[in-house]
C-alpha cells in the first residue's frame, strides 16, 4: 500500500477510489501539465456519490460542518490527483488551494471553514502539504453545496 494511502487509513479517512463526478468533456477532474496538476473544483461528495453538507454555511450548515465539508472536498481533490498520476506518493508539494464557501449574508469565517482543508493536507503530507490559500465567500454554489475546493499540486515522474 502507498505511504500516503496508509496515512489516510491511519487517520480514519476514506478516499474515493476515483472521484465521482458529473463533469462532462471537455472539462476534466484534473489536468497535468509537466510536473503540475491542476485539480478542478470538487464538492463534498461522499464515496457513495451523495452530496453532503447542503446549504449555506452560517444558516443551513454550521461552521464545524463547513470545516468537515472542506475536508471532504479535499479528499475528492486528492482522489482526482491519484487517479491521474497513479499514487499520492508522487506528490512533491501542495502549491495552492482555493476554497469557495457558500455563506449566509452575516457569515465571515470562511478562513476557519477552509482550515479543514489546510489542516488535512498538513496531517497527510507534512511540510509538503504547506500551501498558499484563498478562502472566498460566495452566495451560492452548484447543487447548493456548502463548499468547493480546487488545488494546484506539484508531482514527480
Amino acid at each position: 500500500m502507498d505511504t500516503i494511502q496508509l496515512k489516510l487509513q491511519q487517520l480514519g479517512l476514506e478516499m474515493p477510489i476515483s472521484p465521482i463526478s458529473d463533469i462532462q468533456p471537455p472539462i476534466e477532474n484534473a489536468k497535468r501539465v509537466n510536473d503540475l496538476v491542476y485539480v478542478s473544483g470538487h464538492g463534498p461528495q461522499k464515496a457513495s456519490g451523495e452530496m453532503a453538507f447542503i446549504g449555506r454555511v452560517g444558516k443551513d450548515v454550521t461552521l464545524e460542518e463547513g470545516y468537515e465539508a472542506a475536508r471532504l472536498c479535499t479528499l475528492n481533490c486528492l482522489a482526482a490527483v491519484k487517479t491521474l498520476v497513479g499514487t499520492l506518493d508522487k506528490v512533491e508539494e501542495i502549491i495552492r488551494i482555493r476554497g469557495f464557501v457558500s455563506s449566509a449574508s452575516e457569515f465571515y469565517d470562511q478562513p476557519k471553514v477552509m482550515h479543514g482543508a489546510s489542516e488535512l493536507l498538513l496531517q497527510v503530507f507534512g511540510q509538503k502539504g504547506r500551501h498558499a490559500r484563498t478562502a472566498i465567500g460566495v452566495p451560492v454554489l452548484p447543487g447548493n453545496i456548502s463548499v468547493e475546493v480546487d488545488m494546484l499540486v506539484r508531482v514527480k515522474d
